[in-house]
């Protein structure tokens, strides 16, 4: 069992001695690392038949959601860089999902769009997220589960703040 870390108890982070810091159970940022892993490792066993990556399986569901886009737009809403993206792009593309093609307002800009396979293959998907909670044994109520994404939410703006990065999802239009 996780323990709770040294921080505990203390009012404000300057009263916090520097050595506490450098302990393992006082690292937010551990067990986030841990669970995230655990969780893609859990998606495995679903996306496997469906010849998905956890990461190849949340670019669908940014297709899925917000349908055609540029390449710097599915940057944004992942948090991908090209570096990362243009892989999982082209493997999704040979794969038959979706295709790259240059804008035709812009020849700079590369929009990916589902492929009718792309399109199908979502309703093999629909029910992966339900399966893997009933698989977890519903760990978190519905409170606790919006509890939880609005904690999530409030780190993830504050990193993208220190970047000056707005909302990447606010840059998207949604109006399919």
């Amino acid at each position: 069992m996780a323990r709770f870390g040294t921080l505990e108890g203390y009012k404000r982070m300057e009263d916090i001695p520097a050595d506490d810091y450098l302990l393992l159970e006082n690292q937010l940022g551990f067990p986030l690392y841990v669970v995230a892993k655990e969780i893609v490792n859990a998606y495995r066993d679903y996306l496997d038949p469906l010849n998905l990556t956890y990461t190849q399986y949340i670019v669908m569901m940014a297709l899925w959601q917000y349908g055609d886009l540029s390449v710097k737009q599915l940057g944004q809403v992942l948090r991908l860089d090209s570096g990362t993206l243009t892989p999982l792009l082209k493997k999704l593309e040979t794969k038959g999902f979706l295709t790259r093609k240059r804008s035709h307002r812009d020849e700079r800009v590369v929009m990916v769009t589902l492929t009718e396979a792309g399109k199908a293959i979502r309703e093999k998907a629909v029910g992966i997220p339900q399966q893997i909670a009933a698989k977890a044994g519903h760990v978190f109520s519905v409170e606790e589960t919006v509890e939880l994404r609005k904690l999530l939410n409030k780190l993830l703006d504050a990193i993208d703040a220190s970047h000056g990065v707005s909302n990447p999802e606010d840059m998207i239009e949604t109006g399919k």
